[in-house]
């Protein structure tokens, strides 16, 4: 069993910034990717950030140069730093991490989600 548990989100006005945090708990053998996904009212979920096991990241056009994702193995915490938010930033975050367990092999693992709120 995998949790993943989010933190950070909320109300923020446009051209500031916030900081997600999600930390994997449970029986992980090893983690492949962490990842922040986001979806809006009425839209497809949609990957914003990736970090892969190796060091690689990745990041969706929109949010570059703006977002900033980051990981700390040894605390199973994986984080999205936001930068100069925009009203088209407010969605639903959630993380996602591939990894593999005492008991299964790699598979995709899904926060709650957290609310991200930009707004004047």
């Amino acid at each position: 069993q995998v949790h993943l548990v989010e933190s950070g989100g909320g109300l923020v006005q446009p051209g500031g910034s916030l900081r997600l945090s999600c930390a994997a708990s449970g029986s992980i053998l090893s983690i492949y990717a962490m990842g922040w996904y986001r979806q809006a009212p009425g839209d497809e979920r949609e990957l914003v950030a990736i970090a892969i096991s190796g060091g690689s990241t990745d990041y969706a056009d929109s949010v570059k140069d703006r977002f900033t994702i980051s990981r700390d193995n040894a605390k199973k915490t994986v984080y999205l730093q936001m930068n100069s938010l925009k009203p088209e930033d407010t969605a639903v975050y959630y993380c996602n991490i591939v990894a593999s367990t005492t008991s299964t092999g790699g598979r995709d693992y899904w926060g709650q989600g957290t609310q991200v709120t930009v707004s004047s």
